[in-house]
């Protein structure tokens, strides 16, 4: 393996560990279990959730995320080289969100905190084929 496949591979393992730590702090901090929530349809998740986006090799990422009431949806992230968009379209199947977006697809779970506060997660495919994965709370 050449030195820079194994900083690559590093940096890929890293960026796991620093993500699988930051789940499990989340995870502890409930003080229960969390419970998933089936969405009976996209309305009821209509709103503004913001929170964090996490990609294996690049910083954490801070977005909002803009669901409006015919499931299609506006994301704007807020990055130190400026702010990126996206939009796309959320279906519901199986009490999942289905999210369909210009740069990829994913799935999104509502999960509720013994302190019933919403979480949605979101796991999710770019075009590119790296994998990223979001904690997002209502806005309020």
């Amino acid at each position: 393996m050449t030195l820079s496949g194994a900083r690559s591979l590093w940096t890929v393992l890293t960026g796991t560990v620093i993500v699988g730590f930051a789940a499990s702090l989340i995870g502890c901090a409930s003080a229960g279990p969390i419970t998933p929530v089936e969405v009976s349809d996209v309305k009821s998740v209509a709103g503004t959730w913001k929170g964090t986006v996490y990609q294996s090799g690049f910083a954490p990422d801070y977005v909002t995320l803009t669901i409006r009431e015919d499931g299609s949806y506006d994301i704007v992230s807020t990055q130190t080289i400026g702010a990126s968009r996206g939009k796309g379209k959320i279906v519901i199947n199986a009490g999942r969100l289905l999210i369909e977006g210009e740069k990829g697809r994913g799935v999104g779970t509502l999960l509720r905190s013994p302190g019933r506060d919403l979480v949605m997660s979101i796991e999710a495919t770019l075009s590119d084929n790296s994998i990223l994965t979001a904690k997002l709370w209502p806005s309020r």
